[in-house]
């Protein structure tokens, strides 16, 4: 299989007929390369992948110029640059001669018109010759102007006779008349004047993008002695770890891949774990948690552990540890054909207000990393204006504070094993949901820096209140499901009014179908339950008082009937509600009472009666 990368291809298609190249792109990379002996292939930096392409043309040497350092022969050999300084008049010093824009010229006429030897010039960081490309100062223009004139009145030139000898190539391809190219390389075409490339049918744009699946799997076989155990492997051993390198390097360059191969081989990580190689070059850890035989033993028993904070909701509870589990195991998307690159898990919270959403998300932090605290949390509310998508991901280049990043991005950078919790996704801008697109699929996202942020470590989780209330056919809001229905009516009501927003209402069922069978629907709390969440809160308040003022805080089951009746006569709020009318109802009276009681000496208090004056406020006696 040819691998020889498409923009040495086309250059070498294009020297007949093009004077100057400008080649763009991912221009730092490292590409396959032949060495000397035309079979074996290893990975090398530009210049030297395409000096192995001029050098099979017949071409001689290479000149170099950047700069800070002015111009150099390449390759560094005495023959080479005794050639190059004869014919060039080079005064050399440590290796390079300085030169300006206007001596540059002189170079680049030299090299076009050069009849005793075939070279070219390569201008290295052109990117940084003008200051503005479209603002170009006196110098800057003439510069580019003799440039462009020049690509137009370059000739293509046959090798002298009397050189062929010392040429690298045989002499029937030397036969061929070339130019002597001028080769920029450029960061983004952009960054030269427009008009050089777009009134010149001389000079050629050569866009190098970011290397195929093909080209990775080859880098990897190339790599593949970095890592542990390799000469050990057998061959199906080392297909399997070219092809799984290649999957889960989607998007990198092939530097990245070495600079994983180097850390391997520092490491000593086995050819086995190349995913553990992979993650902690995109994450920065190498500690992978996910990993671990504590999280395994957690997770064993983590119904018990999140049922005692989430209370009555066990079908979402079940379905929320089954993809925990499916996360801990490696196998989120393991149905598709490649590893992928997804999120470690994925899940849509959605159900009645104050049922436990926000409290599971903040039990599953607890669970995988130790802390309720570690996760990353963005109420979506605030995101409901389209421009507000600036500050999840930063400001697109060129608008004031591209260079800080995005508020996602950066927490994600900073903490790549978190639980990232969208609270109520459905008040953000539709346009902001697209960006979720790439993070559901990719599991990466670019900010407006060009950094790349990972989540293929992370758990996402949306939350919604959709599908409780719906627009009825005159376009008022109805309540979509009661508090009396079952919790499979709840579900297939709230499930299929999530379709129809995001299909019909929105037209990005695309967002929908990346969500798959991860929605999850919490239930109305129960009457039993609910004595339950009520009794944890009185409970909280007895340690709260004992905590501030070293008092027994008393409640008889009397006042708790009455409180119970109280916080539970309508449970369309949920858990919040309970506690909203637990406040109401005892604590902002026990306050005011404990505040005018004489508590000094006293061990305990005993809430005696609730009662409501004829303005229905509500007063504690305390005994």
């Amino acid at each position: 299989m040819d691998i020889t990368p498409r923009w040495i291809q086309d250059l070498e298609r294009l020297l007949p007929i093009r004077s100057q190249f400008v080649v763009s792109g991912n221009i730092r990379d490292s590409f396959p390369t032949p060495l000397q002996d035309g079979q074996t292939l290893t990975l090398a930096p530009l210049i030297r992948c395409l000096w192995s392409s001029l050098a099979n043309q017949g071409y001689q040497f290479l000149l170099i110029y950047d700069p800070i350092d002015g111009v150099r022969p390449y390759p560094n050999e005495p023959r080479v640059v005794e050639l190059a300084t004869r014919l060039f008049d080079l005064k050399l010093q440590g290796g390079c001669m300085a030169a300006s824009l206007e001596s540059l010229v002189d170079i680049m006429k030299a090299v076009s018109s050069q009849r005793e030897a075939r070279c070219a010039l390569v201008i290295d960081f052109a990117s940084r010759l003008a200051r503005q490309a479209d603002h170009l100062d006196g110098a800057e223009h003439r510069f580019f102007l003799a440039s462009q004139r020049l690509s137009l009145i370059a000739n293509p030139t046959m090798i002298r006779s009397d050189a062929l000898s010392s040429a690298a190539a045989p002499p029937a391809h030397l036969a061929k008349p070339l130019f002597n190219p001028v080769v920029w390389l450029v960061n983004r075409q952009q960054d030269l004047p427009s008009w050089l490339t777009l009134d010149s049918a001389r000079v050629a744009s050569l866009v190098i993008g970011q290397p195929d699946y093909q080209t990775r799997q080859q880098a990897a076989k190339l790599l593949a002695d970095l890592f542990a155990g390799y000469a050990r492997a057998t061959p199906e051993q080392k297909e399997k770890f070219a092809s799984d390198f290649a999957d889960m390097t989607d998007g990198l360059n092939l530097s990245a891949m070495q600079d994983i191969g180097r850390m391997a081989d520092r490491q000593e990580i086995a050819l086995g774990n190349v995913d553990d190689a992979v993650q902690c070059f995109k994450v920065g850890v190498m500690e992978n948690p996910w990993k671990q035989t504590y999280l395994r033993e957690k997770i064993a028993t983590a119904q018990k552990f999140i049922e005692a904070r989430v209370r009555g909701q066990h079908r979402a509870i079940t379905k929320t540890i089954d993809i925990l589990m499916r996360s801990v195991m490696g196998l989120t998307g393991a149905q598709a054909r490649g590893r992928g690159s997804r999120p470690r898990g994925v899940l849509f919270f959605a159900g009645p207000t104050g049922v436990g959403k926000t409290e599971l998300a903040k039990t599953l932090t607890q669970l995988v990393f130790g802390d309720e605290r570690a996760y990353i949390r963005f109420d979506m509310s605030e995101f409901a204006e389209e421009h507000a998508g600036a500050r999840l991901l930063g400001a697109p280049p060129g608008y004031v504070g591209y260079d800080a990043g995005g508020e996602l991005t950066n927490a994600v950078r900073a903490k790549p094993f978190s639980v990232i919790l969208f609270d109520e996704i459905e008040k953000a801008h539709p346009r902001i949901l697209d960006k979720f697109l790439q993070i559901l699929e990719d599991g990466r996202l670019t900010d407006g820096r060009g950094d790349t942020t990972y989540f293929t470590e992370s758990i996402i989780i949306f939350t919604s209140n959709l599908g409780i209330y719906v627009e009825d056919e005159s376009g008022r809001r109805v309540q979509n499901v009661q508090t009396t229905d079952s919790p499979d009516v709840v579900e297939e009501r709230v499930k299929n009014a999530i379709q129809d927003h995001f299909k019909f209402r929105l037209s990005r069922p695309e967002i929908l179908n990346r969500l798959g069978d991860n929605i999850v629907v919490f239930g109305f709390i129960t009457p039993e339950i609910a004595a339950q969440i009520m009794d944890g809160m009185l409970a909280n308040v007895v340690a709260r008082v004992h905590e501030e003022h070293r008092v027994n805080l008393v409640i008889p089951e009397s006042v708790r009937g009455k409180l119970l009746q109280e916080c539970t006569s309508d449970m369309s709020n949920g858990g919040r509600g309970i506690g909203n009318r637990l406040e109401s109802a005892l604590i902002n009276p026990l306050s005011r009472a404990l505040f005018l009681f004489p508590l000094k000496g006293r061990e305990s208090v005993e809430v005696a009666d609730l009662s409501q004056d004829a303005h229905g406020i509500a007063s504690v006696t305390l005994k």
